[in-house]
């Protein structure tokens, strides 16, 4: 194989993972609190041939020849600006009025991150006054303790207060005060996708030589100052389609060229093999 198709075959696989990354953001474009990724390419390494030897005189031209081995996906980053917020009147909703605010809930043993603010009341068993609040997939919503939030008894109203704390009123006229679990994310391109539309740390910290603080920062005691939730509104997807529809077509056309190339190779080597 020449060097032609290498480069090409090279950059062709990272293309399609690129189409991939953008059919994501499209797909999820009605999905609330949805953070679209944006990919960012580099070469890879180039090879300096250097075809004379010897003093030369001044000449414009550079000596020798680079050669490219196409190009690779440097970062796949997911981008934190803030998606349009509309009114939905629904006491459950609740918005993040600020991008890098994040509700924490659990998923399992797991706890995971999310910008989807549309949650709901479940009992925690059957014939049981206990309610647990949850994400639209079922997952518990947790408080600043990491603890599942449930209330005790029969709801009449519920309040969320700008800074993220939950007021529960009951028929017997017993309230019940709760602070959701809410974090500020400094560096968002180290966070993963765990599906259901959320977000969780790195399984390789470790290896990475970083930890939570270094990622995000938990919001409780006088920090809370620092949250802005609005109840009755949810947060759209922030993809913009007619970026993500120009961006599509531009990786489209160059996945076609790329291919062209390794058409015009092995037409090329037909032609040498052919020579007698």
């Amino acid at each position: 194989m020449n060097r032609t198709m290498i480069t090409a075959t090279n950059t062709l696989g990272q293309l399609q993972k690129k189409m991939d990354i953008i059919s994501g953001n499209i797909s999820n474009i009605q999905t609330n609190g949805y953070k679209r990724k944006e990919t960012y390419f580099n070469d890879l390494l180039v090879q300096q041939l250097n075809n004379q030897r010897g003093d030369q005189a001044p000449r414009l031209t550079p000596q020798g020849l680079r050669q490219g081995n196409g190009a690779r996906i440097s970062q796949a980053m997911i981008t934190l600006s803030q998606g349009a917020i509309k009114n939905t009147e629904r006491p459950l909703d609740v918005a993040l009025e600020k991008e890098d605010l994040f509700f924490r809930v659990g998923e399992g043993n797991n706890i995971r991150l999310t910008r989807d603010g549309a949650f709901f009341l479940t009992p925690v068993s059957d014939g049981s006054n206990q309610m647990m609040l949850v994400t639209g997939d079922g997952h518990p919503v947790l408080d600043d303790a990491d603890q599942p939030i449930i209330t005790d008894g029969n709801i009449k109203q519920v309040t969320f207060a700008k800074d993220g704390q939950l007021r529960v009123e009951l028929d017997n006229g017993g309230e019940q005060v709760f602070d959701l679990g809410i974090v500020s994310v400094q560096k968002p391109q180290l966070l993963e996708r765990a599906g259901d539309n959320l977000l969780g740390l790195p399984a390789n910290m470790a290896q990475l030589g970083i930890t939570e603080q270094d990622i995000m920062t938990r919001l409780y005691g006088a920090r809370r100052e620092e949250i802005s939730v609005r109840q009755g509104a949810l947060e759209g997807s922030n993809v913009d389609l007619s970026q993500e529809m120009t961006d599509l077509l531009t990786v489209q056309r160059q996945y076609q060229f790329h291919a062209r190339a390794v058409t015009l190779a092995d037409q090329m080597l037909g032609l040498v093999n052919g020579i007698r």
